[in-house]
């Protein structure tokens, strides 16, 4: 069963003429990692505000048609309520700290207490979150002493102590280094695991290639496909959307090396390996 559904979105911000989003049509299924991919006036960020409802209610504007996430149409429900089934996570995680509180713990126990939750509620699901991104040892320290990956690993968790059924990242790991980026991913993949269904923006193609089961790729605020990795990434036209395909599949184009059961190419070095070697 979809857990999203979005029916001709249409959205323009305030004071603009030009659309932010265009007639955007498209379902996710429970569980599924999704991502978002495009240039960056493609409206990435616009799509993550308009699935978890800062899209129109904070941002108001012009908005159309129907966005449907899990049981909730977006347009008739406030984003407090929104928020208990959709998490959002922000490019820069300076940008979701609170700036209020000295301890990791204490940062991700802020939204618990905001919607009143009794106090061992609140400590069960911070020790919970604060174990499954791997951040405990951390808990005690002041969250901007922290490096870049593991302050947005505290952000992911300030999110995933809501239990969300849904997390949105958008561009988590733009402001990051390799490291960083690597453990964000890392952490990503396991809470998939956990049957979180993930919508993750990003321009690491190498990296979405890895881990997404499906990509939306989006240019001036229209989608323009939506379909497995293998399939998205073996278009002859990624360029025109400032896009390039990670480096397995454009090596695999080089050699012509396709997939030989859904003639795409390979779009990791272990699905390029596995080619190679089958044609040994």
């Amino acid at each position: 069963m979809s857990i999203i559904q979005v029916e001709g979105l249409k959205y323009k911000y305030p004071d603009t003429e030009k659309l932010a989003l265009r007639d955007i049509s498209f379902e996710v299924e429970e569980g599924e990692f999704i991502g978002i991919a495009g240039r960056n006036t493609a409206g990435k960020s616009t799509l993550c505000f308009a699935l978890s409802g800062l899209v129109p209610h904070f941002f108001n504007g012009g908005y159309g048609g129907k966005v449907i996430v899990d049981g909730l149409e977006i347009r008739k429900h406030e984003v407090g309520e929104i928020s208990t089934h959709v998490g959002l996570v922000f490019e820069n995680p300076f940008s979701q700290m609170t700036g209020s509180k000295y301890t990791v713990f204490e940062e991700i126990a802020f939204g618990l207490e905001n919607i009143g939750l009794e106090r061992k509620q609140i400590i069960d699901r911070v020790e919970e979150s604060l174990q499954l991104l791997d951040i405990t040892t951390i808990k005690d320290k002041n969250p901007f002493d922290l490096s870049g990956g593991q302050m947005q690993r505290v952000a992911i968790a300030s999110v995933i102590a809501m239990k969300p059924r849904i997390l949105i990242l958008d561009e988590p790991t733009s402001q990051l280094d390799p490291q960083g980026s690597d453990e964000v991913f890392k952490v990503v993949e396991n809470l998939a695991k956990e049957g979180i269904t993930i919508i993750m923006a990003e321009h690491k193609m190498d990296k979405m290639a890895n881990y997404a089961d499906r990509i939306l790729l989006m240019d001036h605020g229209q989608l323009v496909d939506f379909d497995v990795p293998g399939k998205v990434f073996s278009r002859d036209d990624l360029q025109e959307y400032g896009m390039d395909a990670p480096a397995a599949t454009r090596m695999s184009k080089a050699l012509g090396i396709k997939n030989k059961k859904t003639g795409y190419f390979p779009v990791t070095i272990n699905e390029l390996a596995r080619e190679i070697g089958g044609n040994v």
